[in-house]
């Protein structure tokens, strides 16, 4: 059977852990593993999640210590993971439905892709759903899609273990590593010739406000800078000219 590592990254994160939990310990699908990630909190995350851990019905491994930063913790995570695909969901996002799993393992199947990926749905801080994510994934993923944006988000991101450990997330990125993280599991997927499966499902919920809204200028020149770095200055420039005067023309077209 095809096992999952769910790697949730916490810190002080007391107010949103307990709706991630639920939604891991509600999956119809339960050959996975659970590997929580904690930056040594000071509030009850880390009591919250041993009470998850004395009553989950598979595996859940709790570390609390200091870290480097977000990217840092779940690079640890990434290391620790057994599974045979790694997700990850950190402290406030969720599985959308309880046979999220389910349906990522259905996809798989006897293929075993590189990646398995679905849509994102943005919910409110009481986990209410408020839309679909305005970067819709396409049909068809290649890590050229990612020229658009970031298409599909990590918490629909589901790689394989063997390739994304060989792949840690790059710690000179503060706020965008994620990004540059799926573009290069995408590129040695291109290279070994593996499949990206699309679930054509949700999977996952995002609360609305995460780090790259609180960050927004700083996480868009480290996104420009990924994205030059993958598809090229020259490239980078001209979409990003395009973008602006997409976003121009719709403000000028809704407002009429």
């Amino acid at each position: 059977m095809i096992c999952i590592s769910i790697v949730t990254i916490t810190y002080n994160a007391a107010r949103t852990l307990q709706r991630t939990l639920d939604s891991v310990a509600r999956q119809s699908y339960q050959h996975l593993e659970h590997l929580i990630v904690d930056g040594a909190s000071s509030d009850d995350t880390v009591a919250i999640a041993q009470r998850y851990q004395a009553a989950a019905a598979y595996e859940v491994s709790i570390q609390s210590e200091p870290d480097k930063g977000l990217y840092d913790a779940m690079n640890k995570g990434l290391r620790m993971a057994t599974g045979d695909y790694v997700v990850f969901l950190n402290a406030g996002d969720t599985l959308h439905a309880a046979d999220t799993l389910e349906t990522v393992v259905k996809t798989i199947g006897n293929g075993r892709p590189a990646v398995v990926y679905g849509d994102t749905a943005i919910t409110d801080a009481d986990g209410r759903f408020l839309h679909l994510r305005t970067h819709r994934p396409p049909k068809v993923l290649t890590w050229k899609s990612f020229k658009k944006g970031m298409l599909v988000c990590h918490q629909a991101f589901y790689a394989r273990t063997d390739i994304a450990q060989k792949m840690p997330y790059d710690l000179r990125y503060r706020h965008s590593a994620d990004v540059d993280w799926c573009i290069r599991i995408m590129k040695e997927a291109d290279r070994l010739g593996l499949p990206l499966a699309n679930t054509h499902a949700v999977v996952a919920d995002f609360e609305e406000g995460g780090d790259t809204t609180q960050h927004h200028r700083d996480s868009l020149w480290e996104r420009f800078h990924v994205m030059s770095c993958h598809y090229g200055l020259v490239q980078t420039v001209l979409l990003h000219c395009w973008f602006v005067v997409r976003a121009v023309l719709t403000s000028l077209f809704s407002s009429r």
